[in-house]
């Protein structure tokens, strides 16, 4: 058996120092330091990674925020670098003229620049306490929905019911119009010129660790942590003409 150096062991407990001594913040919220460069960057969380846990725990929160939209952010800046006649392209401008993308990047834009507006939304329209809308936005859930039961009901259906990784969405139009939509992967209604809503992400790796294969109860609990007051002033936004993603 080999007998470790003196300079191997030192090496080893230096390492194990540096681990343990590192800053340990499981409720940080800002962005990694060290950004991708390039015109897409990985927003602040407007809350801490606890204030969701009536439906997401904060591991799932950080992995899913630090890690997989970091990522999108990485990969769509990287996609973008040679090509500056799209490079500064709005983001929501981007996926609504993805005819524009050239054929050899389109569909790495298309997957994540998707997934950079899909998850900028969803960190957005959560870190409330759930409840129940008022004013305009709940007058025009009851007309196109009858209630707000029969809405969330609806909604929830569509959700469990995509088959594999995709979004649940509700697109409003300059008229103030709700309709529940669904798309596959990281497609977006921004890419057929319409503005969302509100969405919720279905992939696995966005509710897996605590609820494993039992989508319909991280749908139903969902609901406990939406922002309303912040889904009403996306629905003013969205009628007004200034919402983008």
């Amino acid at each position: 058996m080999t007998t470790p150096t003196r300079r191997a062991l030192f090496g080893a407990a230096a390492a194990l120092a540096t681990t343990w001594a590192a800053p340990r913040s499981p409720l940080a919220q800002q962005p990694p330091q060290q950004q991708p460069s390039g015109p897409h960057s990985l927003p602040d969380l407007p809350y801490a990674l606890d204030a969701n846990q009536a439906a997401i725990d904060p591991t799932t929160m950080e992995i899913h925020w630090r890690r997989h939209h970091a990522s999108y952010v990485q990969n769509l800046n990287e996609a973008l670098r040679d090509h500056a006649a799209i490079r500064d392209m709005p983001l929501e401008r981007l996926l609504a003229s993805l005819d524009q993308v050239p054929e050899q990047v389109r569909t790495r834009v298309r997957n994540n620049a998707g997934g950079h507006a899909n998850h900028s939304m969803f960190w957005q329209v959560m870190g409330g306490q759930g409840g129940e809308p008022g004013g305009e936005l709940a007058q025009a859930i009851n007309r196109d929905f009858s209630n707000f039961a029969t809405f969330r009901n609806r909604f929830n259906q569509a959700a469990n019911g995509i088959f594999g990784s995709g979004w649940a969405f509700v697109t409003v139009n300059r008229d103030g119009g709700l309709e529940i939509v669904t798309r596959p992967n990281q497609d977006t209604p921004l890419m057929d010129g319409n503005r969302v809503l509100m969405g919720n992400d279905v992939w696995e790796h966005a509710y897996y660790l605590r609820y494993q294969n039992r989508r319909a109860e991280y749908t139903a609990n969902w609901w406990n942590v939406l922002n309303w007051d912040r889904i009403a002033e996306r629905y003013d936004a969205a009628r007004a003409g200034r919402l983008t993603i």
